[in-house]
């Protein structure tokens, strides 16, 4: 089931990225196309880290450590997309899943075995809004 859902994201996304890349390249320049790729793909990548933490989260009984490296994951793709951008809407966005992901970080290490992860799902979500032209 999950890999038939990371199917259907990786379509979605390909049909995504092939609408920026036309749309993009008719009306503005290959540095703008290059960025709005970027940000598409990490948003991507922030996705499928996500669905690993919420992985985590369901295994965290068995291996603990998949919590940490999930959120390491997230945190790694959210600076290399605040690197790549100037725009405010995906600054906030990174800005509010970076909030979610350290309050996760918090609840573990105060003995939360399953913490609630919905706030980083639903900043990824908007991430992945803001990162879609």
């Amino acid at each position: 089931m999950a890999a038939s859902r990371r199917r259907r994201r990786t379509t979605a996304v390909a049909t995504t990225l092939a609408a920026i890349a036309l749309t993009a390249g008719l009306t503005t320049g290959c540095d703008a196309v290059n960025k709005a790729l970027d940000c598409v793909n990490t948003a991507d990548a922030i996705a499928d880290s996500v669905t690993d933490l919420q992985q985590a989260v369901d295994n965290a009984a068995n291996d603990p450590t998949q919590l940490d490296e999930s959120l390491d994951s997230i945190e790694q793709n959210l600076g290399e997309i605040g690197d790549k951008t100037d725009n405010t809407d995906v600054n906030k966005a990174v800005d509010d899943l970076e909030k979610a992901v350290t309050n996760v970080r918090t609840a573990i290490e105060n003995g939360d075995e399953t913490p609630d992860i919905s706030p980083v799902t639903d900043a990824a979500g908007e991430l992945t809004k803001v990162c879609t032209p």
